[in-house]
């Protein structure tokens, strides 16, 4: 089948990659044409923009920043919906607003496009691993025609209602992930300045009650100081205003959600930006008054 993929980078090249060795013929676009190297190296055939791979395929991946980058990339003078060429489906894998998925199925359906909006969890080692939790909004129909695709990315594909209900879902991950990196953050944090083995710690921890995915695999990373992003800082910032934003709509108040969007902000404001979302641990760091 011939695939497009827009947005190579540290998780879409992963995943991309994992649907060119399902033996599919992957059409690629990237800002940055350098991230694409590894799959041009295999075959992928390059296109110069999103409307380019529209023209060249039948169903469209994006994975790509922030809200704006998904409107460029569907929206745009030479977004995917500027053509009418062999793309029947778009999926849209990018973490963002519900109401923009929405409108993406909306738009789609004009142009006789089926959509679906799947974000995923697992970070840069669930899409490196093909792990990854995707969840999905859209008709289930369209699900059932792709879901032989989802199954080469990731390990567990549910789907989760009409379209946004797949972001929506990840709004409810994102906000479980950020009550527990303070968690993981605090803990290692307490456990160094009491003189304990940060390491020694999680094997122990990670293996009780309080075991999780970060606490397993993001916690080494700041026992080594390795911050280098499986998610970057400012996304995770993007995504917990979405998901602020959307449960002030519904008239729900989230104070712990508001205090770690906070923290991230200082994350970020501190040039950590484009850093793991294990940086948080430099941030209580400095507020601790500890280098």
């Amino acid at each position: 089948m011939k695939i497009g993929w827009i947005g190579t980078g540290v998780m879409g090249a992963s995943m991309a990659g994992h649907v060119q060795e399902g033996g599919h013929e992957i059409y690629v676009f990237n800002r940055t044409k350098e991230k694409s190297k590894p799959l041009l190296d295999k075959g992928a055939t390059w296109c110069e923009s999103p409307a380019e791979v529209a023209m060249s395929s039948e169903i469209v991946f994006t994975m790509v920043g922030f809200p704006s980058d998904v409107e460029e990339v569907y929206f745009g003078n030479k977004g995917i919906f500027s053509v009418k060429g062999a793309c029947r489906i778009v999926v849209d894998m990018t973490t963002s607003r519900p109401a923009l998925a929405q409108t993406i199925q909306e738009k789609a359906a004009e142009k006789g496009i089926e959509s679906l909006d799947a974000p995923v969890s697992g970070g840069d080692i669930g899409a490196r691993n093909a792990t990854l939790a995707i969840m999905v909004g859209g008709k289930k129909e369209t699900f059932e025609k792709v879901l032989p695709l989802f199954k080469l990315m990731g390990k567990d594909i549910s789907f989760m209602g009409g379209p946004g209900a797949g972001q929506h879902t990840k709004m409810c991950n994102q906000i479980l992930v950020a009550g527990t990196m303070i968690g993981v953050c605090e803990s290692l944090l307490y456990a160094s300045k009491l003189g304990l083995d940060q390491q020694a710690v999680i094997d122990i921890v990670g293996k009780g009650a309080a075991s999780s995915w970060s606490i397993n695999n993001l916690g080494p990373r700041i026992v080594r100081g390795d911050y280098s992003p499986g998610f970057f800082v400012e996304h995770f910032v993007k995504d917990m205003g979405i998901a602020l934003a959307e449960a002030e709509a519904a008239g729900l108040s989230l104070p712990g959600l508001g205090l770690l969007h906070q923290l991230y902000v200082a994350v970020k404001a501190q040039g950590h930006g484009r850093s793991g979302t294990q940086a948080l641990f430099l941030a209580l760091k400095t507020l601790n008054g500890e280098k």
